[in-house]
């Protein structure tokens, strides 16, 4: 599972990178967000509606998009919350009033155990930030999947936003101290610059977390589709084969991450 260390920290493109890394081997794979705070929608083929980046996610995969890849989807308008569960409207929520935590989980579980059984890998993206300590107890997107299906997971960090070291540092710490053994790298991503200059600061990283750094993403001013409804939305797709305008995107993008990430060691975290 790639975390993000905050909303647009790149975990929708770390994630579409990775998947495509993994198809590009023969590796049958899908991806899975448990739950979507977006209103930026997509609709399957099986009539169902999902997360934008997860049918680009899929299309990265070469994988048809599906349901089972975005079970939850919650579209906030005007004070409240749509709930689209399994890709079909379910309920309304008001403001003050939380849908049904439980039932969210168990149709996320079961939608991540059936790509489970039928794929090789299932990468997952989390929501948000894991570390957001007022939502512990009914976020199902981040940790909690982690924990109960013992999902290895990697946390992204945008570098742009300044002191990237604290918010690494600072999510980690924040994290139930049961659940951080499954925190297993890290990732610094738009990095401009020579990236030996952080070395010190990865390295104290590493010693103070036990996570290993991945590498360092370079800044690169491509467009894929913004998740998070509380995303910059920093480019957008555009034209009218939005499919082939992100595919081009992600395969230079793949080609950086070859260049600067450490894929064998993030091909064994996936493989537990």
């Amino acid at each position: 599972m790639f975390l993000g260390t905050s909303s647009g920290a790149g975990k929708t493109t770390m994630a579409a990178v990775y998947c495509r890394h993994l198809a590009s081997k023969g590796v049958r794979t899908a991806p899975f967000k448990a739950s979507n705070l977006s209103l930026n929608s997509y609709a399957t083929s099986e009539g169902g509606e999902i997360g934008m980046g997860q049918a680009f996610q899929a299309w990265a995969c070469g994988a048809e998009p599906s349901v089972e890849m975005n079970p939850v989807l919650l579209k906030p308008s005007g004070g409240r919350m749509q709930v689209i569960l399994r890709g079909r409207p379910f309920a309304e929520a008001s403001v003050g009033q939380d849908p049904d935590t439980e039932m969210m989980a168990a149709e996320a579980f079961r939608a991540f155990d059936s790509l489970s059984s039928r794929y090789d890998a299932v990468v997952c993206e989390g929501s948000g930030s894991p570390a957001e300590i007022n939502l512990l107890d009914r976020d199902i997107a981040n940790m909690r999947m982690v924990r109960e299906r013992g999902i290895p997971a990697v946390l992204v960090a945008d570098i742009e936003r300044g002191g990237v070291f604290a918010v690494i540092y600072g999510t980690w710490r924040l994290i139930p101290e049961e659940d951080r053994h499954l925190l297993r790298g890290f990732i610094i991503n738009r990095f401009r610059g020579d990236p030996s200059l952080l070395r010190s600061g990865i390295e104290r990283m590493e010693e103070l977390t036990g996570m290993k750094c991945l590498g360092v993403m370079p800044y690169a001013d491509l467009r894929f589709p913004e998740e998070d409804s509380l995303s910059e939305g920093r480019g957008r797709l555009e034209g009218g084969d939005l499919r082939g305008a992100f595919m081009d995107n992600l395969d230079e993008l793949l080609e950086i991450a070859r260049e600067s990430l450490d894929m064998r060691a993030l091909d064994r975290i996936a493989g537990g």
